[in-house]
């Protein structure tokens, strides 16, 4: 049996205004929002958001819970909280790979065809990106499941977009 692969993308843009099925929050543990990414998906999707992460209770690092996109274009929001970097000798590469796995493992249960991920991870909590963006383009070429099968990877700068570029390379 040939082995299925959702196409990658590679884009610089706003996560919260994509036209996609659902969007990976980099969430923190308590779902409640915060800043960078986090914050903006909760602004943008509104106070329903909140109101509804209330009554999920949290997520551990390396999970992921999925959510109603609220005001967002996407129907859903998979929220996932990655790894604090602590020097990569503390099971980071692992959580980091988790987080991507989770969300695709939810991307599949609910017949997701297009996700749009965010560079987990990289900002406050410290990731090295150019490891973090591996990991993400390998644990996602990986995927063997019938969703999603379309998978962005959106960049909020230029360096990040080229990192991603770089790593997708690399598999060729």
């Amino acid at each position: 049996m040939l082995k299925s692969m959702p196409k990658i993308e590679i884009v610089k843009a706003d996560i919260t205004q994509l036209d996609v099925d659902a969007i990976v929050n980099a969430a923190n543990s308590s779902l409640l929002g915060g800043g960078g990414v986090d914050g903006a998906i909760h602004r943008a999707a509104g106070q329903e958001l909140l109101a509804h992460c209330r009554t999920l209770g949290g997520c551990p690092t390396g999970e992921a819970r999925i959510t109603p996109g609220f005001a967002l274009p996407a129907k859903y929001i998979i929220h996932t909280v990655g790894p604090v970097w602590q020097g990569g000798q503390h099971g980071e590469p692992a959580l980091l790979r988790a987080c991507y796995q989770h969300c695709l493992q939810l991307a599949e249960s609910h017949e997701i065809d297009s996700l749009a991920f965010p560079a987990i991870s990289t900002g406050v909590y410290g990731y090295p990106k150019e490891q973090a963006c591996t990991v993400a383009v390998e644990t996602v070429n990986s995927w063997a499941g019938a969703h999603p099968k379309r998978v962005l990877f959106t960049c909020f700068d230029d360096h990040t977009f080229a990192l991603y570029k770089s790593a997708l390379a690399h598999l060729a």
